[in-house]
């Protein structure tokens, strides 16, 4: 069952295949057991038949197959019926096969109802926690994807925001230590502070440092509870009119810039400690700035992406990638970039991947 713009389930047996495949089948059974003669064998056969639309169709159509093959039975064992017992005995058995079909059907309708509801709600709650790409502010577009690791999941431990703050567009890339439900609490506590921060912060090392003390306070919970400390790796941008970034390394893999060809890592020297970590840092975290030119394009990931490996265990090529997509209209190189990494590693991903590209909106000032 599939679920259409009303959230509700739309069957897979469409009426007319119902009506033509009821008919069909039955023409089909009953002909055969007239004309053979081989009325024990063949005619039990229908008795399937509400068990399969029930599988496929809606109630109604359970109801209708039901007491379609009942007539059916009835009809044809007084045709050609022989033991009146017999008989009542197969009407009496297929009356109740259909009942029984009727009544899973309702169950199989009500169990993908609430899977519908479940599935849109948890749609709309992704829409609010980790915002659909692409992402357009004043001076970048942000595109990518995003995939969890978890089957079924919408939101992982990876994450990222784009914040339009009076100070200029503020991007954040990060990875939770570890994968399921503990790691996507630490996450939404950094991203919470983070849509915080980004507008109240003057500095982008104020805004680290609000990041820093939501881990701190979600750590100090978990362990009150009993639970595993986390830390996260962290890539903090902020991007103006200029043509630089400034940037702050919470033990990220640093970005990469796509320009005129060439792709290169960005210098932006030793990354500093993840967020929770602060405490053992021997000096308090700096931001630094790196060339940004226009028409260049930024590309940020995670580590989903550079600890990949092939069936060999060899680590998956990024920046050697990169170089070889680097005249790729940005629109195209995190398609391109996934494409290949399934083919690299030939399996499904074993860790949460994030990338996001970054392109300016308007051309160079003068």
């Amino acid at each position: 069952m599939a679920a259409d713009g009303r959230g509700r389930g739309r069957p897979l047996l469409s009426t007319p295949v119902f009506v033509v495949g009821i008919l069909g089948v039955t023409v089909l059974v009953v002909g055969l057991d007239i004309v053979v003669g081989t009325t024990l064998r063949l005619l039990p056969l229908l008795i399937f038949l509400p068990s399969i639309v029930a599988g496929l169709g809606p109630v109604w159509a359970t109801v209708m197959a039901s007491v379609w093959v009942v007539l059916v039975v009835a009809v044809t064992q007084a045709y050609v019926g022989k033991d009146p017992a017999d008989d009542a005995l197969a009407i009496a058995f297929t009356a109740l096969f259909g009942v029984v079909s009727v009544l899973s059907c309702r169950y199989r309708v009500r169990r993908e109802e609430e899977v519908a509801r479940l599935r849109s709600a948890g749609a709309a709650l992704q829409r609010q926690i980790v915002r659909p790409l692409p992402l357009r502010t004043g001076e970048v577009v942000v595109d990518g994807l995003y995939q969890p690791v978890e089957e079924d999941a919408m939101v992982g431990g990876d994450m990222y925001e784009v914040a339009a703050s009076p100070h200029g567009t503020r991007v954040l890339i990060a990875d939770v230590q570890g994968k399921g439900l503990p790691a996507i609490g630490t996450a939404l506590a950094v991203l919470g502070a983070f849509r915080e921060a980004a507008y109240r912060e003057h500095t982008l090392t104020g805004v680290v440092e609000a990041l820093e003390s939501a881990v701190a306070r979600h750590n100090l919970g978990a362990a009150q509870a009993g639970e595993p400390e986390r830390m996260v790796t962290a890539l903090v941008l902020d991007i103006g009119r200029e043509a630089r970034v400034e940037a702050v390394n919470c033990g990220h893999i640093p970005p990469y810039v796509i320009h005129d060809g060439v792709a290169d890592q960005a210098a932006i020297g030793v990354p500093a400690v993840p967020l929770g970590l602060a405490a053992l840092a021997p000096a308090p975290r700096r931001s630094v700035c790196f060339s940004f030119p226009y028409g260049a394009t930024l590309l940020l990931c995670t580590d989903g992406v550079t600890e990949a490996r092939d069936p060999q265990g060899a680590f998956y090529p990024l920046e050697q990638r990169l170089r070889t997509w680097a005249r790729e209209p940005p629109a195209r190189l995190a398609a391109s970039l996934e494409a290949d990494l399934r083919r690299f590693t030939r399996a499904a991903p074993r860790d949460d991947v994030a990338v996001l590209t970054v392109t300016r909106t308007g051309p160079a000032p003068p």
